[in-house]
């Protein structure tokens, strides 16, 4: 720790000339031109198998095309000279500058003759790379403080490019004394002004004032600047704790390098600085926060088949071609899938699809299609279904887990906060934005609102997040796999309900590629094998060993099987990120042409002697284009299990049975009506009709029974009651209808029309109010508010029935004693089903008054 607060030495040829400076100085400057020197020849002179100069040559192209910055290896500076690299690791702030001012000589020399008007040389920066592995936030210790360290992680958080001074100009106010060229420290460490004038003081009647110094900012020399903030991967968090971060300085031709999400190794200074603190705290005096100064950055996740396994041995490549080779791959990955839970095969496929991915495609207009295969498991709890989830966070190279009832809008896609330091809005990326290359794993996918369900729909297709916030617009990208599990909403699933046990709009639902209802069903011999083997898991436990996410110490890490026969996690894991990085399957031509015929013909299915009649629709259950491209990625990623550049019959043959076997079998037992693709034109049709006919018999405020609704539909119409359900619910979820006690439905707003203007003229308002101010608990001031604010306005029915509600609020017992007829029919306060055709404009429903009588469907008269 004695280089706590040593943010470096920095030295100018002005001062190299004064003779006064005492001898320990003079070897300073002499060790310092030494280390410039021994910088000079390895940019210069060093070569690799004999391929030329490669830092000269480097360095030459990057200033002619206006890059002045140079990158270099620290494993070829330690095969150059061992004792400058070891210095240069040690004491980068003594070092660094040194390097960079034989860089700016080596490109002096190089580039000369230079065009008129650049004469003068530019500063170049040099950036560091290592060939070592990086180590994680957590393992970077305060002895490591002013020294090179190489750190990865995820990007989380990156504020906007800033500009910074690295060469002040001072000015005194009283004297005018000027301080040119004063190097400021680099990275977040701020500058402090001198507290006295500089100036000879002889001779002056009066010294300058205490802090005389003021900046002159048109003489200041400034470089662009960036702060990032850095989490750890997620393969670095110990179980039950929190990732930790720490945040990055970048500056000139380092920013704008990353965005939230990447994942990044860093190579840079460990440096700390000042804690903000308020003047009463004392308590943090002497106190640090670290910061790390980056000196090289390298990007992981770049392009498609993102991994964190950068590099594989010859023997793995090997290992990884001989499982493609077996006949039995695609079943033995299977397996592998969750060991310790039993059975669901076709699902642990459908998860194998998803881990491997298809292939991303950009077309020639510049659109993309995604890769990607989202899977949904719909059912009962405890099916395994979180167990699911857990292992693929494990097993796949980049996993988000998450819980929908604790996520967000913001945490699953990005959010914009204020940075503490700054005070400036910076962008933050969520679960999605970090799985990018990956999959997200969202449990409880039903407890999520619906809010925040709708903000992850652009990221699921076209597999990219857009912000518009605070200033900042810009899109991120989500290039994730989605697996998720949800319960019914009657907790067990209900065959008899159909699709009222999912509560998911079909827009969600169809963005998944493979949809599974899982049932807990009753089976002995079933049930038997299932207790057998939940038993023997329990009893192996005792060996330590968990088969589902199997230990290190138990498990060689190099071993391709482990002792039951299963492929390890850590050669699965090696074994997806190999394929998803080295293979882009596409279809054959004859496997294309087979998809073609299959879609046609799942989309018009032959008519047999059996399916003609009533039922003949029932047989199709159409699919649309979303589905077709769900299918071929099914394919590519069957194909790229095996390694093989092309999708052929059989693995479309495989396509098609998964499919078949997850979303047409849920949707065949009406589990997904509804959704696209899994609505017939008859039904839709149907659907139409229902709700025109509901909007045409039942005026705004109408109370009905739910019951006597569907029975007339039902018996006298002869709809499905499943769709006159269906448009009850859409028409409650769109707060068209309200559902109130004892199953009445009562219609709150118009369904798609306007009603039309009441054929009475508003001179009979005044009347009907003066008979209804007879009754018991009616409010004089009501009234007159109510006639004002009428009798300025065109009598809408709409509005007559706002007052019909005002005066129910005041008098209760109004709603016993009146009812009101308005166009299309009653509104029964006291009514009754079905409603009367005749337009009456009120008429009491018991005999109340001598005062009130109906002499015909338009005039209401005095008696």
């Amino acid at each position: 720790m004695s280089n706590l607060d040593d943010a470096g030495l920095y030295y100018q040829e002005r001062f190299f000339a004064n003779d006064g400076m005492p001898d320990s100085g003079r070897e300073l400057i002499a060790e310092y031109k030494q280390m410039i020197s021994q910088f000079r020849n390895f940019i210069r002179d060093f070569s690799t198998g004999g391929f030329g100069m490669i830092y000269r040559d480097e360095l030459k192209r990057n200033y002619i095309s206006g890059k002045y910055h140079l990158e270099i290896n620290l494993n070829h500076l330690k095969m150059f000279d061992e004792e400058t690299e070891e210095k240069l690791r040690k004491y980068p702030g003594k070092v660094l500058p040194a390097l960079e001012e034989a860089a700016k000589t080596v490109a002096d020399e190089i580039t000369k003759p230079r065009a008129a008007g650049d004469e003068e040389i530019r500063d170049i920066q040099v950036t560091l790379t290592m060939d070592e592995y990086p180590s994680s936030i957590r393992k970077v210790k305060s002895g490591q403080v002013s020294q090179i360290v190489k750190i990865s992680g995820i990007i989380v958080a990156a504020a906007q490019v800033r500009s910074k001074a690295t060469r002040v100009t001072l000015q005194c106010r009283s004297c005018k004394h000027t301080v040119p060229d004063m190097l400021v420290k680099p990275g977040l460490e701020g500058f402090q002004l001198p507290r006295t004038c500089g100036a000879p003081q002889a001779g002056q009647m009066q010294r300058c004032p205490i802090d005389p110094y003021v900046i002159l900012p048109d003489k200041c020399v400034c470089v662009d600047y960036q702060t990032l903030k850095l989490q750890e991967n997620p393969e670095d968090v110990p179980h039950g704790e929190m990732p930790r971060h720490l945040q990055l300085f970048a500056e000139r031709y380092l920013t704008d390098k990353v965005a939230p999400g990447n994942r990044v190794t860093i190579v840079g200074v460990y440096s700390i600085k000042k804690m903000f603190q308020k003047k009463a705290d004392k308590t943090l005096t002497g106190i640090r926060s670290p910061y790390l100064r980056i000196l090289g950055i390298q990007v992981e996740t770049s392009g498609p088949g993102r991994s964190t396994f950068e590099q594989f041995t010859p023997e793995e490549e090997r290992q990884f071609k001989n499982l493609a080779m077996q006949s039995d791959v695609y079943d033995v990955i299977a397996k592998s899938i969750a060991p310790s839970i039993y059975g669901s095969i076709d699902i642990k496929k459908s998860i194998a699809c998803l881990l491997f991915g298809g292939s991303r495609k950009k077309l020639p207009d510049g659109i993309t299609r995604r890769g990607d295969i989202n899977v949904l498991l719909l059912g009962d709890p405890g099916t395994a279904k979180s167990q699911l989830l857990k292992f693929v966070e494990q097993v796949s190279p980049i996993g988000v887990y998450t819980s929908g009832k604790g996520s967000s809008a913001a945490g699953l896609t990005a959010s914009v906060i204020r940075d503490p330091t700054s005070r400036s809005f910076i962008m933050e990326g969520g679960a999605m934005v970090l799985a990018d290359g990956g999959v997200v794993c969202i449990d409880e996918f039903d407890k999520m609102r619906e809010d925040d369900r709708v903000a992850i729909h652009e990221a699921m297709e076209q597999q990219t997040i857009s912000i518009a916030k605070a200033g900042i617009t810009t899109t991120l990208n989500s290039r994730c796999s989605v697996l998720a599990a949800a319960n019914s909403v009657y907790g067990r699933w209900d065959d008899s309900r159909g699709d009222e046990n999912i509560d998911f709009m079909p827009t969600i639902l169809s963005r998944f590629d493979m949809i599974y209802i899982v049932k807990d069903t009753h089976d002995v011999n079933k049930d038997s094998t299932l207790a057998k083997h939940v038993i023997e898991v329990h009893v192996n436990a005792s060996n330590e060993r968990d088969r589902g996410a199997q230990s290190v110490t138990t498990v060689d890490k190099n071993a391709v099987y482990d002792t039951d026969g299963f492929l390890t996690l850590t050669f699965l894991k090696k074994f997806v990120s190999y394929a998803r990085s080295t293979c882009a399957p596409r279809l054959t031509k004859a496997a294309s042409e087979k998809l073609v015929n299959h879609y046609v013909k799942m989309r018009n299915p032959p008519m047999s002697t059996e399916n003609f009649g009533k039922n003949a629709h029932r047989s199709a259950i159409p699919i649309t284009v979303r589905q077709l491209e769900a299918i071929v990625r099914i394919c590519e990623s069957l194909a790229k299990m095996e390694l093989q550049p092309f999708a052929t019959d059989k693995h479309v043959e495989e396509a098609l049975r998964l499919f078949r076997v997850s979303t047409i079998e849920a949707a065949a037992t009406g589990n997904l009506a509804g959704v696209e693709g899994f609505t017939s034109g008859e039904d839709q049709e149907a659907i139409s009709r229902i709700e025109s006919q509901m909007k045409k018999r039942f005026a705004v405020g109408t109370h009905v029974s739910e019951h006597l609704i569907i029975q007339d539909f039902v018996a006298r119409q002869h709809y499905k009651e499943s769709l006159v359900k269906k448009v009850i619910s859409n028409l409650i979820r769109r707060g068209d209808l309200q559902q109130k006690m004892q199953r009445k439905i009562v219609r709150v707003a118009d369904i798609g029309e306007r009603p039309p203007l009441c054929p009475y003229q508003p001179t009979h308002l005044p009347f009907f109010l003066r008979t209804l101010s007879s009754f018991p608990h009616f409010s004089s001031n009501i009234q007159i508010a109510t006639v004002s604010s009428v009798a300025e306005s065109k009598w809408e029915f709409s509005t007559f029935f706002g007052l019909a509600a005002a005066l129910k609020e005041v008098g209760p017992t109004l709603t016993r004693r009146v009812g009101f007829v308005l166009a299309r029919g009653q509104i029964p306060l006291a009514g009754a089903y079905p409603l009367p055709t005749q337009r009456y404009f009120i008429r009491p429903s018991h005999k109340l008054s001598p005062r009130l009588s109906v002499q015909g469907p338009r005039t209401v008269t005095d008696t």
